[in-house]
């Protein structure tokens, strides 16, 4: 079992920066897919970043490519999401997940991951 927690949420202004953190208490995130997700009120969940555990390989979804950046620190067991230039409509709950299964490959679906932190508020002010 794992237990993902995140860190790093908080209100900022438009243009303004965010690092949000992911730790892992268990077992190792070199080696698995990493996902961040975020849902916004009365939306569904959406792909916001991910890091294959297969390669060095990263992807981004189309709304913050450009702007945000995942990364790994596999020594500390916890990945990033570096987040700049942020607008109004980043505005959400913004998950960890972890895919323990799929050979370390990356996927875009929510469904494919079995691990998830319980999300930290990112409120972006216009």
């Amino acid at each position: 079992q794992v237990t993902l927690v995140e860190s790093g949420g908080g209100l900022v202004q438009t243009g303004g920066s965010l690092r949000l953190s992911c730790s892992a208490s268990e077992g190792t995130i070199s080696d698995v897919a990493m996902g961040w997700f975020r849902q916004a009120p009365g939306k569904d969940r959406e792909f916001v970043a991910g890091y294959s555990g297969s390669s060095e390989s990263t992807y981004y979804g189309d709304s913050v490519t450009g702007r945000f950046t995942i990364s790994r620190d596999n020594a500390k067991n916890t990945i990033y999401l570096q987040m700049n230039s942020l607008k109004p409509e980043d505005t959400a709950v913004y998950y960890c997940a972890a895919r323990s299964s799929g050979f370390g490959f990356l996927s875009v679906r929510q469904g494919a991951y079995d691990y998830w932190g319980m999300g930290t508020q990112v409120t972006v002010s216009s």
